[in-house]
């Protein structure tokens, strides 16, 4: 079916916007559309919307007839770790390891990941079933031949995933692209396509150098989304156009598509970490007037004379709050009872 990406409207006006992002919209048989907006994180205006940006990105005149005469009948969103080559974690653990997305081994650049994952999950099982049967009558204790797990064996760190992955096609691949999101933070969007078509087609992630992010950085020297946001001060409110309930809705309407679902009395998993406990009203709202309301796609977080109301049961479990959120002082924790969106076909 038809499938189209772009960039440009309405996070970018010019070529020297910095904002990441474009979007997406896929025909799906027999009726659907898959639509949405991917936003980099990284933005320094607090006042930026991704909900709202997605909204008018709708109203577009190239996109626009693609929605007429349906329904929207689900809504959701999602943190997506694009990193790339310089995010990539430790990958394992005693007992476990960090396969596909949950690893980032997520092509921006190819807007895929799904062979990344595959590839990495044959890996994983290659290495594993490796650790499990090398050594002396390995193959005769094993749980699929004594039943049972031996007590005595403590859980294994197969490190030789790790090593396989860095000899894979898998980081060639993420390595080739390293620099791209970083050329669009540094040069905007004009610059950034620009070295993302010679990085991908010329050299092929040759280069002799690596572009660090130029934003996000203070006096520890780390950088993070978080330390993206630039104080409200340095720009103006952006008035949004209400919405017509047809092809733009407002946030609560689509939270209920949904599906979204907490018990009332569970304690809320969205904790304030206890040493950045007066961020919230003292920073937050006063320097960066309260990006939280606008960043979380499913309204959780709201201010009320001015102190803060976290509406735990609106979570979507998109994780944005524990990225984005000044000094990230919110510790997102695991619901009871398994709550959160009910997606059937996103």
């Amino acid at each position: 079916g038809f499938v189209q990406h772009t960039l440009g409207f309405p996070l970018q006006s010019s070529v020297t916007d910095k904002v990441y992002g474009g979007s997406f919209l896929y025909h799906q048989e027999p009726n659907l559309i898959l639509c949405g907006l991917v936003v980099g994180l990284d933005y320094e205006n607090p006042y930026i919307n991704p909900y709202q940006e997605f909204q008018r990105w709708k109203t577009h005149p190239a996109i626009k007839p693609h929605f007429e005469g349906g329904a929207c009948i689900q809504y959701g969103a999602r943190v997506l770790n694009e990193g790339g080559y310089h995010s990539l974690p430790k990958l394992t653990f005693p007992g476990g390891m960090l396969l596909g997305c949950s690893a980032g081994f997520l092509n921006a650049v190819k807007i895929k990941g799904s062979h990344c994952a595959l590839k990495s999950g044959i890996v994983a099982a290659e290495s594993v079933y490796e650790a499990l049967t090398s050594g002396e009558n390995a193959e005769e204790k094993t749980v699929a031949t004594m039943g049972e797990v031996d007590p005595e064996e403590g859980p294994k760190e197969i490190t030789e995933y790790a090593n396989a992955m860095e000899k894979s096609w898998v980081y060639d691949e993420l390595k080739e692209v390293r620099n791209c999101h970083d050329a669009f933070s540094k040069w905007g969007v004009g610059g950034g396509l620009l070295y993302t078509g010679i990085a991908a087609h010329i050299t092929k992630g040759k280069e002799p150098w690596t572009l660090s992010s130029p934003v996000g950085s203070n006096s520890d020297g780390l950088k993070t989304d978080a330390k993206a946001t630039k104080p409200a001060k340095e720009f103006e409110p952006i008035d949004y156009p209400a919405p017509d309930g047809v092809l733009t809705f407002d946030l609560l309407t689509n939270l209920q598509r949904s599906g979204t679902y907490h018990e009332d009395d569970q304690p809320s998993h969205l904790k304030i970490k206890p040493d950045v406990a007066s961020v919230p009203e003292s920073i937050s709202l006063q320097v960066y007037a309260a990006p939280e309301s606008r960043f979380c796609p499913a309204a959780v977080y709201e201010y009320v004379d001015e102190k803060l109301v976290i509406n735990a049961q609106n979570c979507i479990h998109c994780k944005c709050c524990s990225i984005k959120m000044p000094h990230e002082y919110i510790q997102w924790t695991v619901p009871e009872g398994g709550g959160g969106p009910q997606y059937q076909v996103m």
